[in-house]
């Protein structure tokens, strides 16, 4: 197995964080054209109206004998269009949940941003992370192991929620069958109560595809983690994306021992994820000057 030498690893990339950072046009041009012809963020990434009819057949990302049938109350769950196709998003901050963004101050270079991206009902703060929010993932795992009497009792959550103002929610309802009550019901929980924050699918196809696509170019694992998802979204409808949090090692750039989120200590499944290869393909953007990644602190 490959091995990371994280102590030459944090002195290289501590000198190359030095650096001035220069954005590469031509790069992320390049970038934008590749993810919209393999994947087509703007029209797939979401199910919506438009990209699924009434009757039509969903397969689900991860089982491909698994589909789900659009009725009446599907179609009616969904959103006419996709949210974002009118707006101009010059500059976009995907947050991450990285242990290195603890006593960062980054929080207001992160809310100067257009468009913020944040992941799993992460808790937000001034100081490190900002408080903009535009678009959060949810893991329907955080729903049914925190809120299970959710049809009944939907105020608690849309209290955990209300923090984001009226960002959208996006959860992988047909990534696995055992996702879709559990989405369908947030969905409903939050529209009982006239919550302001929309909750949308992952559409599947959009899922596979870009699995797919770094597939071809190396990335061998199970699943892409939801993180390096969006921050492929950004790319493709974006001009100028800053990566913020990703950093999947246990000290940071001056050797520091650090947690593994910014707000616990809890680890990624390593069985589904290859965070270290993730994050290597992220530097190479970074070094290309596709994207700009912020792993010190921002004052």
């Amino acid at each position: 197995m490959y091995r990371i030498d994280i102590k030459k690893l944090t002195e290289d990339l501590k000198e190359l964080m030095s650096c001035p950072v220069k954005t590469n046009t031509t790069q992320q041009e390049l970038n934008r054209v590749r993810l919209h012809f393999c994947c087509n963020a703007s029209g797939t990434l979401i199910l919506t109206k438009q990209n699924t009819a009434l009757n039509q057949t969903i397969q689900y990302e991860t089982n491909t004998k698994a589909k789900h049938k659009v009725d009446l109350a599907l179609h009616n769950m969904l959103p006419e269009d996709f949210p974002w196709s009118r707006v101009h998003l010059r500059q976009c901050a995907v947050v991450g949940s990285g242990g290195i963004l603890k006593n960062s101050s980054c929080g207001a270079q992160i809310d100067s941003a257009d468009f913020v991206i944040r992941f799993n009902m992460a808790p937000i703060n001034d100081s490190d992370v900002g408080l903009k929010s535009d678009l959060v993932t949810v893991n329907p795992s955080q729903i049914r192991v925190g809120y299970k009497k959710l049809p009944k009792k939907p105020d608690q959550l849309a209290q955990r929620v209300s923090i984001y103002g009226n960002a959208s929610l996006i959860l992988p309802a047909f990534a696995y069958t055992f996702n879709t009550k559990i989405s369908f019901n947030t969905l409903k929980a939050l529209r009982s109560v006239n919550a302001p924050q929309k909750v949308v699918f992952f559409s599947p196809s959009y899922l596979k595809t870009l699995n797919g696509f770094w597939k071809a170019r190396g990335l061998k694992e199970i699943r892409l983690s939801t993180g390096f998802m969006l921050i492929n979204v950004a790319l493709e409808l974006c001009e100028h994306v800053h990566i913020y949090g990703f950093w999947p090692f246990d000290v940071n750039l001056d050797q520091q021992a650090i947690s593994h989120h910014y707000y616990d200590n809890k680890g990624p499944s390593r069985r589904m994820h290859s965070m270290p290869q993730e994050f290597l393909r992220l530097l190479q953007l970074h070094s290309q000057g596709a994207l700009t990644m912020h792993l010190q602190p921002c004052a």
